[in-house]
């Protein structure tokens, strides 16, 4: 005899989104017009997405450029990069954007009425194109937005639920508690489900991510069986508005702005970046952080500044950069720009194939929760937006793979899970994890996780300090094993790259429920 669930409501579908940026959204679209059953489920609201922050604009190439784009990428990516994927999503970010725009996107043009295209960090040539001058995000947000997907708001997933043939099925909480009764957990039956939960950024103080950047997907992927890999790579943007205690969300300063000119100096005038990189400013933004954070050490020094004086029609250009620069008093015509590096990008995640398809059967992951094998070491700029569109639309066409799979989840039950107090966790690893690192650092932040007390989640908070914990324990792991700098994980006492340790770490939960690095678990665990 089957034990029924107890729940407060179920649903059924043949896929399950989990995230309503660009990635999710561009899925569940697809996924809709191949004919599948999708329910989307997000724990914010509509424009409650990193999508919505995105500035500087969509890195897409087509003809002669891909070559030089994928070079560029590898270069970037510090000799992780996973070439096949590379090229494979890069050559369809053509076909992506196009798809983008049919369904009303507006892109600026120039005065000629071409699109108009910019030039970022690591870039060898003036690809990006761009929305709003620098809202480009918000403008890919709102037309996926007004393609009219229906979306459940306020609910987060609190466990994927797998069987022998895979997914099952996902658990739903909401902010006020379990949603729809005060007995059971909302149950979505499904063959598969699509991680498109976004990024990291809540493991530290300070960081460009929404509130809502929490790891929920990474966290969701392991208890589920699946591997992560490159977690130790956080890129962290170089130029975010500095302001003095200033934590959680701080504003971008694209890179576009440098693109357009600007240069870096610091309280004395000097060049940051000069010797550093023949690309200079416009260097990786690994290089371009690691290079502020060692002038400041330098000088004791909490800033430097970004000089956009020279820039004309600044205003126009970038009237998001003007707007918060205005906010906090500031003129970008006139004034020096205070700004320090931020936790900013993720560069790996959940391992999937350039399809989003993980090893889990039926466990589906795209955009910045995904490691693909497109960001290696460190991502280039506005590689991000492309790649939820990209992998976005295949995993969307990839799950009609499991719609023929009987599912039944037959335990509405999420179990306890250890958690942290996020301040403690964020203090932790912005001292211990950010920009630069060392050995004594890291053990001191994986002490913090080890004191991590476990209790069964009763709201979305709950669910996103679990997360946040079982990704910074998964991080710690992975950047204490990696002694060698390379790409945006910077060891203090192992500055050099070592070829030896140019692979992948990958981590994953043992039989015992325990995280570890996938080459100390005993074969067949």
């Amino acid at each position: 005899m089957t034990t029924q669930p107890t729940v407060g409501w179920e649903a059924h579908a043949d896929l399950v989104v989990v995230g309503g940026g660009v990635a999710g959204l561009t899925a569940a679209r697809t996924a809709t017009r191949a004919g599948l059953r999708v329910v989307t489920v997000s724990k914010g609201g509509p424009t409650d997405t990193a999508t919505v922050y995105a500035q500087g604009g969509i890195a897409v190439s087509s003809g002669y450029d891909v070559d030089a784009h994928v070079a560029d990428t590898l270069a970037a990516g510090g000799g992780l990069c996973d070439e096949d994927a590379v090229r494979s999503i890069v050559a369809a970010g053509a076909d992506a954007v196009t798809a983008l725009a049919d369904l009303g996107a507006v892109f600026d043009r120039g005065r000629d009425g071409e699109v108009s295209r910019t030039r970022e960090g690591g870039h060898s040539a003036r690809r990006i194109i761009h929305a709003g001058g620098d809202a480009t995000g918000a403008e890919v947000q709102r037309a996926l937005n007004a393609a009219g997907m229906p979306v459940l708001f306020g609910a987060a997933a609190a466990r994927v639920v797998t069987g022998p043939s895979g997914v099952q099925g996902l658990i739903v909480l909401s902010d006020n508690g379990i949603r729809g009764s005060d007995a059971g957990a909302g149950v979505i039956h499904a063959p598969a489900v699509l991680l498109a939960t976004g990024g990291l950024g809540q493991l530290y103080s300070c960081s460009t991510n929404p509130p809502g950047a929490t790891a929920d997907g990474v966290a969701l992927a392991l208890d589920a069986g699946a591997v992560v890999a490159d977690l130790e790579f956080v890129q962290f943007h170089p130029t975010v508005l500095y302001a003095a205690g200033g934590v959680g969300r701080r504003p971008l300063i694209s890179e576009a702005v440098r693109g357009e000119g600007a240069i870096l100096v610091d309280s004395h005038g000097d060049s940051v970046t000069a010797g550093v990189h023949p690309m200079g400013d416009l260097a990786p933004r690994d290089v371009v952080s690691k290079a502020i954070a060692a002038r400041l050490r330098r000088r004791g020094e909490d800033h430097v500044y970004l000089d956009a004086r020279r820039i004309d029609g600044f205003a126009l250009r970038f009237p998001t950069i003007t707007a918060s620069c205005r906010e906090v008093g500031l003129d970008p015509t006139t004034d020096l720009i205070p700004v320090a590096p931020a936790a900013h990008y993720a560069c790996g995640g959940v391992v999937t194939d350039s399809h989003g398809r993980t090893a889990v059967p039926g466990l589906l992951a795209a955009g910045e929760v995904a490691r693909t094998g497109l960001h290696g070491a460190n991502r280039l700029a506005s590689n991000s937006l492309l790649e939820g569109l990209v992998v976005g639309e295949r995993a969307g066409l990839a799950a009609a793979e499991r719609s023929a799979v009987a599912v039944q989840v037959t335990s509405a039950e999420v179990p306890p899970l250890p958690a942290v107090p996020r301040g403690a966790l964020q203090a932790a690893m912005t001292a211990h994890a950010s920009v630069v690192r060392d050995g004594d650092g890291l053990a001191a932040a994986a002490d913090v996780l080890a004191r991590a007390s476990s209790r069964r989640p009763s709201t979305v908070a709950d669910l996103e300090d679990a997360a946040l914990t079982a990704t910074a324990t998964a991080l710690i792991l992975a950047a204490s094993a990696r002694t060698e700098s390379r790409g945006c994980h910077t060891r203090l006492d192992h500055p050099d790259t070592d070829d030896t340790r140019r692979r992948p770490l990958r981590v994953r939960r043992t039989p015992e429920g325990a995280l570890a690095l996938t080459d100390l678990i005993p074969t067949g665990a």
